[in-house]
Formats: C-alpha cells, structure tokens, sequence
C-alpha cells in the first residue's frame, strides 16, 4: 500500500524509482517490522500480564523449567499483526504467492490462537484435540496446495538440489506433498518452541535463507544462471520474508533467555507453516530438510523417542525428546543448548548456498 502511494509521485521525484526494487523494499519491510515491535512489544507483554496469560509448564518436563510458569506467552499475537502490517506496506498487492501466504499466516494463527486460547485463558482445557489441530491443518495447507496446483504456469515438478537433471513431473500427486510440507514444517517448528530463544533464532536464519532463494527464484537470468527453477511474482516472497525476519529479531529481544515472553502455538504454527509454503512456492521443496535440519531432528527425536518406547516396552533413546530436553537433562545450561543450536542453523543455512553451485 505504501509502496504504492510513494511510487506514485516517482515521475516528480526520479529518485523514487528505488521503490521498485524488491531488494529496498525487502530491506524496508525488515525495519518495519522491527521497529513496530519494539515500538509495541513492551505494551503488549503489560496487557498479557493483566490478562493472566501466562505459560502453562507441564509436570513431566525438566525440572528447571518450573520458573517458567506464569510468564506471558501468546507472543504470536505479537508477530503476526506486525509481520502482515510490514508485507502489506512493501509488497506488490496484486501478487497471488503474497496473498496465499497472508491466507496460511492468518488461518494457522487462528488454530494456534484457539488452542492457546483454551489452555491459557480459559485454564479448563488442554487446548484443541490433537486429531482436531491437524485436520484443520490439512484443510488450510490442502486449500493452498490446490489453489497453487491450479495457476496456469504453475510446475508440478520436483526439484532436487544436486541433480539438475532429475526432476519428476508429480501432476496431482503433488498436492499431498505440498500438504505434506506445510503441515510437516507448521509441526515441527512448534516442537522446537521449548527454550528461550530455541525456535525463533533458526526461523529468524531460515527465513533470511529464504529470502534470498525468493528472489533468485524470481528473477529469470539469474535463475538460469543458477539453474534453479524460475517461478515468475515469487521475487516478492522476499519481502515477506524480510517482515518475518525483521518481527522475528524484534520478538527475539523480548525472548532471549531469560524470556520476558514466549512464543505460543498462536505463533509457532503460522510461522513454520509459512516457511513451508515458501519452499514450495520456490521450488525448494527439499531444501527445506537442510535450512530447517534443526525443527527436522527435533521432529525426528519425538517420533523415534515415541516408536523406541513403544517397541521395548519403556525403554527411551533419549532423557527426554524433543532433543533439546535431552542435553538440558545432561547438564548443558539453557542459553548454550539454544545458542549451540543457532550456530548449527547457521552452518546449515551456510550449506543449503553452496548447492547453488552444485548443481
């Protein structure tokens, strides 16, 4: 919208032209978001105190963690607003990738909000059934998956990071797993949410990995350059991804350890969620096991933790899953388990560039 407006007077002004480029605009939408936060973050936390929004810590978690209770949580109603304010500010409005994402980021904020909602305001509940959240889930990522499959130049094909030559036209078989990816990436995010500071550092890494994927992904000679898929409007995704980036780093300040407020499934959800939209919507689909390595072992750890308890008849492979329990159970402090944690997201997002050369 703003972007729009200031345009507009581009034939006055010629050094308005800069308004164009997605790069400045991207940039913007950073900043944007986090000075919003900064700006309302503080006010937003008094309001959850009053409320009585506060973090639920369940019995069989680590012990040190008890601390934690009461502090607010939610903080997703924090990142949202700001994250679709930012977009709709910088973004070219007539891009249908923009708009779907927006749908994905408002409809599982819904389900994060009401579960969250029945656990920590109405304190009667353990929030919405696990069979529920995930068919609600399906049904947004299956509108999503079906409404991309039908664009005129969309490509059905898989794209793998170090075959050029291998790509599987999937046709409609294509819809699950971009169903897959969603709900998948929305879940596996949330798992990570454990610790001060866990889950939003490699969000905050793996959207700026992203963004530049985005924009490469949108601009034709360099998508041909790089011989990676060109998807024509997906250079805007950049600019979402810089809002998230710029909400993410301004929650974070709020988050680090020790946390002056948490993230809630109101938040978790709707970020992994997007994160998984993008990689689809960028022809990225399998990239994504390496920029998100650190929500996919997590997921991994629950899943194996939960199939080894099962077969032994009790036994466990790990202290406690998700993994990131597991070392705070060994000893390891808080703020090294989560900070050690980014460093491997960073290293991971180093690798997932360099296939931009290997391929």
């Amino acid at each position: 919208m703003l972007y729009r407006l200031i345009y507009l007077f581009h034939p006055e002004m010629s050094w308005l032209n800069v308004f164009r480029y997605i790069t400045f605009r991207t940039i913007l939408a950073t900043l944007s978001a986090l000075m919003i936060v900064f700006f309302v973050g503080d006010w937003v936390i008094h309001k959850l105190r009053v409320m009585q929004v506060g973090q639920h810590i369940r019995d069989d978690g680590p012990p040190n963690h008890k601390g934690k209770a009461g502090t607010p949580t939610m903080g997703g109603c924090l990142i949202l607003p700001i994250v679709m304010v930012s977009t709709l500010l910088w973004v070219e409005l007539k891009n249908i990738y923009v708009w779907l994402i927006l749908f994905v980021l408002v409809a599982f904020g819904l389900i994060g909000f009401a579960d969250d909602y029945l656990k920590t305001v109405r304190k009667s509940s353990k929030g919405l059934t696990g069979k529920g959240k995930f068919c609600l889930q399906v049904l947004v990522a299956l509108i999503v998956a079906v409404i991309l499959y039908l664009q005129p130049e969309f490509d059905a094909r898989l794209y793998f990071p170090f075959f050029k030559t291998m790509t599987p036209d999937l046709g409609w078989a294509y819809i699950p797993l971009a169903v897959f990816i969603i709900v998948g990436a929305s879940n596996a995010v949330n798992l990570t949410d454990g610790l001060d500071g866990l889950a939003i550092g490699p969000i905050v890494i793996a959207f700026t990995t992203y963004l530049v994927f985005a924009y490469l992904a949108g601009n034709v000679k360099i998508a041909s350059y790089l011989q990676i898929p060109y998807v024509a409007g997906t250079g805007e995704l950049a600019v979402v991804c810089g809002a998230v980036v710029g909400a993410g780093l301004g929650f974070l300040w709020y988050n680090a350890f020790p946390a002056d407020l948490f993230m809630g499934d109101v938040g978790s959800l709707p970020l992994g969620a997007i994160l998984g939209t993008v990689a689809v919507m960028t022809k990225q689909e399998f990239l994504l096991l390496l920029v998100g390595g650190i929500f996919v072992v997590e997921t991994l750890s629950v899943i194996f933790q939960v199939a080894y308890f099962k077969m032994t008849g009790g036994r466990r492979i790990f202290r406690m899953a998700p993994l990131h329990h597991h070392f705070e159970l060994k000893g390891w402090p808080e703020s090294k388990v989560t900070v050690r944690f980014w460093i491997i997201a960073i290293v991971l997002a180093l690798l997932s560039f360099s296939t931009l050369k290997l391929r």
